[in-house]
């Protein structure tokens, strides 16, 4: 695949994201926008102006400062930017949110159509560039970022949905790529050790700890691995994505239960 159809593949898939995150928005009740999610402090509407604030400097528009305060939530420089987006649009309709979010996907969009992105290690724009991210790691985390906070707003509302999209197939594989991260770095079991992660629509990720301490890929997914964990996609993401615990007997783990229960406690690759 080209770099230009790989690029290409990914702002179909945010798009599509979006489209969903807009039309859940679209029926939510004005009870629902100050449910709390999973997020610290943030409640639907935080998590919505969220991403108004970041769809909005992707269209061009204008750096927006804030006194964020000193929340207990806000734990470093990435989330002290973040939270300038929920400050400035606190005293925002959500009809208004919903709008800005509409307009300025749709500019982004139209410039990404107009001239498409062709070079993957090119620089992203803005502000993503320069904390040093490439066009391909912005337009690879657009769908994860949206898709993630349908789902926040999901589960805080209590109107599942939207576990088989494009987007959450992208953003299940997408994490899923952070489970030799996990083993080999933060649970650290000894060189030999075989650990293999199914989750449910995804292929499976096999692994093995190598002497340098790192987990590699393994190409084969061996039959009888040191630890396996199962579990639906759901699961994984909330475990993955830091957000809560899985519920009660969602994953299985065969082999090693001590080894499994270690890394299950240590899945989350994102806050």
């Amino acid at each position: 695949m080209s770099e230009r159809d790989l690029l290409a593949g990914y702002v179909e898939t945010w798009w599509s994201a979006v489209e969903d995150f807009l039309a859940l928005l679209e029926e939510l009740g004005p009870d629902d926008w100050s449910t709390p999610t999973d997020l610290a402090g943030w409640d639907v509407k935080a998590v919505a102006s969220h991403t108004a604030h970041l769809e909005s400097i992707l269209a061009g528009g204008p750096e927006e400062s804030a006194d964020i305060g000193a929340p207990s939530h806000v734990t470093g420089p990435m989330g002290q930017f973040t939270e300038i987006g929920v400050v400035t649009r606190r005293d925002r309709e959500p009809a208004s949110i919903i709008e800005e979010i509409r307009a300025s996907t749709g500019t982004r969009r139209a410039a990404l159509e107009a001239a498409p992105p062709t070079e993957a290690e090119a620089p992203a724009d803005g502000i993503f560039g320069l904390i040093g991210w490439s066009t391909r790691t912005l337009l690879r985390n657009r769908p994860l970022d949206v898709w993630m906070h349908e789902q926040d707003i999901r589960r805080a509302v209590g109107r599942p949905g939207g576990m088989d999209s494009a987007a959450a197939r992208h953003t299940a594989d997408y994490l899923s790529e952070g489970f030799g991260y996990v083993v080999g770095k933060r649970v650290a079991p000894p060189a030999g050790t075989t650990a293999v992660l199914a989750v449910e629509g995804s292929a499976p990720v096999a692994v093995r700890v190598g002497d340098d301490g790192r987990a590699h890929r393994l190409d084969v997914v061996p039959h009888e691995p040191t630890v396996g964990l199962a579990m639906d996609r759901e699961s994984f993401i909330v475990l993955a994505g830091g957000r809560r615990a899985a519920a009660p007997g969602a994953v299985t783990v065969s082999g090693d239960q001590e080894l499994g229960e270690r890394i299950v406690a240590h899945l989350a690759t994102t806050p």
